[in-house]
């Protein structure tokens, strides 16, 4: 059975009403619908939110992924720390954006220190030195406590520093944790770990950027970064740069013929997985069935890539490579005719292309032992589906704004950062929503950001 995309379509947002937390279905509320107008995903706070949770979330993803090259002393360790340290640029420049300069300095020197603690733990860990590993861990416990008690300063309480120390040792114990399994060949264990712990920072995103929006409401249009339409945005930005990230590292272990080759591989799957049964809860056992068929394909085609530079085998890279060419192509198409050309083929195509070029120019370049260029590759994938995010979930709001209305009273509750993520909105039905939306125009609407 062939399902009727363009008319199970129309449905989408009703059903995404029903599925976000806090969102009301106004059927028979006309309200004010110049207000309904004016919901956005693009407004100052929901960026402070973007640009926090890009910044956090890749931290976890590079660090996770730094430890392993230190323990398995891989040549491209100093690159992959490289990146890393690349990323504390971006978030002390994020920080020094509102708070200023000696701040953005003291917030670098700690959140350095915090990383080379962890350096500290691989090191001992690599020379089987129980007291350096212990010695790392007592310092990661200081840096918590005394990093709680700089965001409670900076933000005027509105972080408590006791809730901060908490949700900073989910953070420490996470990344320990991917580290520890990967060392002992706990593979499965690892890579939950690794997903675990970059859904955690969106949580943290999502409360530092409540408490610098509440703290200085006016400069930042006194617009709400937790609202449904920020909601979305983030939720959508976390899938799709989770399903890069997961790409590029598979690749990797793929290309090295490494032993966790499968397990970063089956992360992945658990990805299509959730997209799978996202769609199927939304359209049926029948269009998850669909989705899941061509979703597959497509990430097989890069595995192709991958096997066949292996084995040297150009042909089989050509016929990978226009495999991709092809899927593109009738995706696109897809698309076009799913949202009554809404989404034009040609600039979906293109959208499609970058993400392309991206995977498979992080991996030649990976195999090529240009490493430098790997993780500007890795770094740009990453980030360009936060574009695709924005334009994903504005493209959701625009069609009917009324579902996404901001319902938050305007004053916030003081929070911190501890517990995992699942009080951030992407769990249970939220899950589902996003990531069947995800699978139907991922890659696709970055080209909206490209434009304009």
């Amino acid at each position: 059975m062939t399902v009727n995309w363009k008319k199970t379509f129309v449905a989408l947002p009703l059903s995404a009403a029903l599925l976000v937390p806090g969102t009301t279905v106004f059927a028979d509320d006309h309200g004010d619908h110049e207000k309904m107008k004016n919901v956005s995903v693009s407004t100052p706070a929901a960026d402070l939110r973007a640009t926090l949770d890009q910044a956090l979330s890749e931290h976890a993803y590079l660090a996770v992924v730094t430890m392993q090259k230190g323990i398995d002393g891989a040549e491209d360790f100093d690159q992959a720390a490289a990146a890393l340290e690349m990323n504390t640029g971006d978030l002390t420049e994020a920080i020094t954006s509102v708070y200023g300069e000696e701040a953005g300095a003291q917030f670098e020197e700690m959140w350095s220190q915090h990383i080379g603690y962890f350096v500290d733990y691989v090191n001992a860990t690599a020379e089987e030195d129980e007291a350096g590993r212990e010695e790392a861990l007592n310092n990661l416990d200081n840096y918590r406590e005394d990093f709680s008690a700089f965001l409670e300063t900076a933000t005027e309480g509105n972080l408590e520093a006791s809730e901060l120390a908490e949700g900073l040792q989910l953070h420490v114990d996470q990344l320990v944790g991917a580290f520890d399994n990967y060392e002992e060949g706990s593979f499965d264990e690892a890579y939950e770990q690794l997903r675990s712990s970059i859904d955690h920072m969106y949580g943290v995103g999502e409360r530092l950027s409540t408490a610098i929006t509440t703290q200085f409401p006016e400069d930042f249009d006194n617009t709400n970064p937790a609202a449904p339409a920020a909601d979305l945005r983030a939720d959508l930005n976390h899938l799709l740069s989770e399903h890069a990230a997961l790409a590029t590292l598979a690749m990797q272990k793929g290309g090295d013929g490494a032993e966790d080759f499968e397990n970063a591989a089956g992360a992945l799957e658990a990805n299509t997985e959730d997209l799978t049964a996202a769609i199927a809860s939304v359209y049926g056992e029948d269009a998850g069935e669909e989705f899941k068929m061509m979703w597959s394909e497509h990430i097989g085609y890069f595995v192709d890539y991958v096997e066949a530079t292996g084995a040297e085998d150009e042909e089989a890279k050509d016929e990978a490579l226009a495999n991709l060419d092809d899927y593109r192509a009738d995706f696109s198409e897809f698309l076009d005719t799913a949202t009554d050309g809404g989404l034009e083929a040609e600039q979906t195509a293109e959208g499609l292309q970058m993400h392309v070029n991206q995977l498979t120019g992080a991996f030649d370049s990976y195999v090529e032992g240009d490493y430098e260029t790997t993780y500007e590759q890795v770094r740009e994938a990453y980030a360009h589906l936060y574009g695709v995010g924005e334009g994903l979930s504005g493209a959701i709001v625009d069609q009917n704004p009324e579902e996404f209305a901001d319902q938050t009273p305007s004053e916030m509750p003081k929070t911190g950062m501890g517990g995992a993520s699942d009080q951030s909105g992407l769990n249970g039905w939220m899950i589902a929503f996003t990531s069947m939306a995800a699978a139907l125009f991922a890659l696709v609407i970055g080209v909206r950001r490209k434009e304009s």
